[in-house]
């Protein structure tokens, strides 16, 4: 009888559960390498066009850049040792921006640029500005020759002027008052009136933000000046809260508080003097609530000494709901279907604000934890890409 080879055992369960094991392992890790692969490569793709700028101490390279007219994506990298901000301006008003750039860090500057030439700050307000030159596309052109008939937009732009001189009138007001308390000697009614004025400012800040000189004497924060807290150009409301919130003493104050008096009185004057474009009217409050969204309400970096920042979100919502209100009987008639939209983020934003009410107002904003933050900038990211939505449905996109 020929020789029989023993039969083989079979390898352990353990074993072949092992092999199984790493097969797919093997598989998962490849596909995982090629997603990552492949977001990587849409990502390459999607920005390949950004323009590079680095900040640095005092100054940024490159400070001459030239764009196409249309949209272009800025990452602005911080090279220096402190929170920055990088602006596009139109003369002195704020065509884009982008506040609270952290050290090392980077973040993009999305633009949609009409031909002409900008101005571009570099870090410190101290620092030389940059040149920012778009040229005519052929896009661009046609663009102006299709722009829609601005007789629409005559009511609602009058009426947001009206808006705009009544918060104007209610933040000097409320300024003024705050004097009043600081030349008294009142620390704690001076805090008390220091959280009325700054409410009153952000009713009016998607306005307000465009005006750079006087928005950065009524509201730049420390980080913005060599010497930050201690530098004789930090003034305005920060400078205020600095002294109320944080050294707890008015000495030396009333001077600061009434030049603030005189910059929002000034600030009154040149909103209701400027001529707001149709397409302005929408996209100064996207900007302001992206901002608050992208990096107020995750740092509370606006009320750093005071932690009322829920405040001065609820103004940014009351400036919002009022634009919504003006442009209501335009999209009643071109874009009704949108309405439900805007109203359902203007809705969950208020509701959001609501449940972090307190018996004196809102919460000290060092009260709220990441997940709520989280809520606050999900509800203000939903009403900006609501709001978005505003003017291509009444024809003033890629102006």
């Amino acid at each position: 009888m020929p020789n029989q080879v023993p039969p083989q055992p079979s390898p352990p369960r353990a074993l072949r559960w092992a092999v199984a094991g790493s097969v797919i392992v093997m598989i998962a890790a490849g596909g995982l390498f090629y997603y990552a692969s492949t977001i990587a490569s849409n990502k390459r793709q999607a920005n390949r066009n950004e323009v590079l700028v680095s900040i640095n101490q005092h100054s940024c390279q490159p400070n001459d850049l030239t764009v196409p007219a249309g949209h272009s994506s800025f990452r602005i990298v911080n090279r220096s040792d402190r929170a920055v901000e990088w602006e596009i301006l139109d003369g002195v008003l704020v065509v884009e921006e982008r506040e609270n750039i952290a050290p090392g860090l980077s973040q993009v500057i999305n633009a949609n640029l009409q031909p002409g030439d900008y101005a571009i700050t570099c870090g410190l307000l101290s620092n030389p500005r940059g040149t920012l030159h778009v040229t005519p596309t052929a896009a661009s052109d046609a663009a102006a020759e299709a722009r829609p008939s601005m007789v629409a937009f005559v009511g609602p732009l009058s009426e947001f002027r009206v808006y705009l001189s009544r918060q104007g009138n209610a933040l000097i007001e409320a300024v003024t008052a705050l004097d009043q308390a600081i030349e008294a000697g009142d620390l704690s009614q001076a805090q008390a009136l220091y959280a009325t004025a700054r409410a009153a400012y952000q009713r009016l800040a998607p306005a307000a933000q465009r005006h750079a000189e006087l928005d950065n004497a009524i509201n730049a924060r420390a980080d913005y000046f060599e010497k930050r807290e201690q530098d004789p150009a930090f003034t305005g409301f920060h400078r205020i809260e600095y002294a109320l919130f944080q050294q707890r003493n008015l000495d030396g104050l009333a001077a600061v508080s009434q030049r603030l008096i005189s910059d929002v009185t000034a600030l009154k004057q040149q909103l209701l003097a400027e001529s707001l474009p149709p397409e302005y009217l929408v996209s100064i409050v996207v900007r302001n609530l992206n901002t608050l969204a992208d990096v107020r309400a995750g740092s509370g970096e606006e009320e750093r000494y005071s932690h009322i920042d829920l405040s001065g979100f609820a103004g940014n919502l009351d400036a919002a709901r009022k634009v919504v209100e003006l442009l209501r009987p335009l999209l009643s008639k071109s874009a009704s279907d949108l309405l439900p939209k805007l109203d359902g983020a203007v809705a969950g934003f208020d509701a959001e604000l609501k449940g972090l009410k307190v018996a004196d107002g809102f919460a000290s904003y060092d009260s709220i934890g990441p997940d709520q933050r989280r809520q606050i900038a999900d509800k203000a990211r939903a009403l900006a890409a609501a709001l978005d939505d505003i003017d291509p449905a009444l024809g003033l996109s890629g102006l």
